[in-house]
């Protein structure tokens, strides 16, 4: 090939180079879950706000976020590390980063238990070693309690791991003022409590994945009717536990208002879910609900935030 060739084509070779780097780039943000992430540090934000009766400050904020986020995402890749036997075999996730081969197992891992470290270090170094201790927990909650004890040996891996999920409010409680309060705790149990209804609800209309997988999901295990009743209880549950967040607000009236509305919207959805027994209506409305649980969190923490910053 002459010079005049192979200059010709290098421009091309090296786009497809550029994109590769961009598509191996993009697969390892996507091993920190940065959705769930991004999720994860507004609860934690939520908190903080309520907590100051305000906003906090920056310092605190940035630190918060960073560590938050270097815990989340660290506890995720570790999740998918571990995960990536099940996820091969699961429509939902056979494109994720390890099983599509866009990264190797043991990098996936270091990823994981470096961000890991790098997230108690900032929490420890930078704000408080409270923040940091949850953090901690947090992550190896996720990380070994959930994804590697519970997931596979339990229908109940969900309602106890749920509390991985529930460990940002503490977090961000601790690090806006460096101790923790019962409001923090109500928030934990909102969290906890919306996750079986929410991952349910998804198990439900994903369940051939599940059982694909070899996952025992609570619809997998003990049916959709155990399933939707639980489901309809821990929303009952939800309902009453989200206003015990008043007192802890500047207005309590607006909230417990604004809490009992998106409350019983959730708990109609469950409702029709459990009270729906064709096996295609019963998919669309798992959906539904699960498309519902995703407003709702966000909803119910966002009333909190207003009603402390209003």
């Amino acid at each position: 090939m002459s010079v005049a060739e192979r200059t010709a084509v290098s421009p091309s070779a090296r786009a497809v180079r550029l994109a590769r780097v961009r598509e191996i780039a993009s697969a390892y943000v996507a091993l920190t879950k940065p959705r769930i992430m991004l999720f994860l540090l507004f609860t934690a934000y939520s908190a903080m706000i309520v907590a100051h009766r305000g906003l906090p400050d920056i310092q605190s904020t940035i630190v918060c976020l960073i560590g938050l986020a270097l815990s989340s995402g660290g506890s995720a890749a570790v999740n998918m590390w571990y995960d990536r036997d099940i996820d091969a075999v699961m429509s939902r996730t056979a494109e994720r980063p390890l099983p599509s081969g866009l990264v190797k197992p043991w990098h996936a891992l270091a990823l994981g238990l470096t961000l890991g470290v790098l997230s108690v270090l900032v929490f420890w170094v930078f704000d408080d070693p409270l923040a940091a201790v949850f953090s901690a927990v947090g992550y190896v909650y996720y990380a070994v309690v959930y994804t590697m004890w519970l997931k596979r040996r339990t229908p109940q891996n969900i309602v106890i791991g749920g509390g991985a999920g529930a460990f940002p409010p503490l977090v961000g409680w601790a690090a806006a003022t460096g101790h923790q309060s019962a409001a923090a705790w109500v928030m934990f149990a909102v969290i906890f409590l919306w996750t079986p209804p929410h991952f349910w609800a998804l198990a439900l209309y994903k369940n051939k994945d599940y059982v694909r997988a070899g996952i025992p999901m609570m619809p997998v295990v003990r049916g959709a009717v155990v399933t939707k009743v639980q489901m309809f209880v821990y929303a009952m549950l939800l309902l009453a536990a989200s206003v015990l967040l008043a007192p802890s607000v500047r207005h309590p009236i607006v909230f417990v208002a604004s809490a009992l509305v998106f409350g019983f919207v959730f708990l109609s959805s469950t409702w029709r879910l459990l009270r729906t027994s064709a096996v295609d209506a019963e998919a669309k409305q798992a959906k539904r609900t699960f498309l519902q649980s995703l407003m709702y969190l966000p909803a119910v923490f966002g009333a909190a935030v207003l009603c402390t910053l209003l």
